[in-house]
């Protein structure tokens, strides 16, 4: 590619299924950009210097997945509201004295895939978060900007999960249960954001959190969705009432494209040749 183009990467371990070279290139097809967006595998302990090598060679900006979003915001001489409140990054771009910006775009990409494209308003529901990841982090802060009347936390280790209530301190809408102690509870919205459907495991919730207007929404997509959407289907979620994170991976890199170039792409295209695939 020309020497013209601006260099952009995402970094993970592994990292090779990642979508978000395809989705960077169509935004930078659809608004006449010039780019070179790749793919960089870093283990933990290489991640650090792996991306202060791509910046230092001439590297515009950079997206980070799991599991480095933590170890993102630490080498970020520059930190967003977005970022520091939610203690992880997914977002890393080059400032002109050399330094680098910090920004987490999940939490936008979440609320704008499930209102805007889906058409569920988050206003006055009872929502279930489970997880206590960074990502799970980022849309717990979404849902309580978004108006949620309450939001219930749980995770396998209860203690990630108070820490997540407690940064966000409203106890009053905030709180967590233990994984085991959903019973008479139920929800109106319930979120994955376990790595369960990719490092194996079950879903053993009570089915009776289910309401007959429940929405179920998985921060992952395609097979790795596959075993919390069978759990919430057979708990009584109706099949048009269950999302993927699809979109929410397109919304989230449109932010970071748009903060790199000044422009905003138009997601649904990019979402609607995707969504034939997975």
């Amino acid at each position: 590619m020309s020497a013209e183009a601006q260099r952009f990467a995402v970094f993970g371990h592994p990292i090779a299924h990642s979508l978000s070279p395809e989705i960077h290139a169509a935004f930078a097809k659809q608004l006449g950009i010039r780019l070179e967006y790749t793919t960089v595998d870093a283990a933990p302990g290489e991640f650090d210097a792996a991306v202060r090598r791509f910046f230092a060679d001439g590297g515009m900006g950079a997206n980070i997945t799991l599991p480095h979003k933590q170890a993102a915001l630490a080498l970020a001489s520059e930190v967003s509201e977005a970022a520091q409140r939610t203690g992880v990054a997914n977002t890393l771009t080059r400032l002109p004295g050399g330094g680098i910006a910090a920004h987490n775009t999940d939490a936008g990409g979440f609320v704008r895939d499930i209102t805007e494209r889906h058409g569920f308003d988050l206003r006055g529901h009872d929502a279930l978060l489970l997880g206590a990841g960074g990502a799970a982090k980022a849309v717990a802060w979404a849902l309580m900007d978004a108006g949620v009347q309450t939001l219930t936390i749980i995770n396998r280790t209860p203690e990630r999960a108070d820490e997540i209530a407690d940064a966000i301190g409203e106890p009053a809408r905030c709180h967590t249960r233990y994984w085991d102690g959903l019973d008479g509870e139920c929800f109106d919205l319930i979120v994955n954001a376990t790595s369960i459907g990719v490092t194996g495991g079950d879903f053993d919730l009570p089915m009776s959190i289910v309401q007959d207007h429940s929405t179920a929404y998985d921060l992952c997509y395609g097979a790795a969705a596959a075993g919390f959407k069978g759990w919430a289907l057979a708990a009584g979620v109706r099949p048009d009432w269950f999302r993927d994170g699809l979109g929410m991976l397109v919304e989230q890199a449109a932010d970071a494209f748009e903060r790199w170039h000044g422009q905003r792409p138009d997601t649904d295209p990019v979402y609607r040749e995707l969504r034939q695939r997975y």
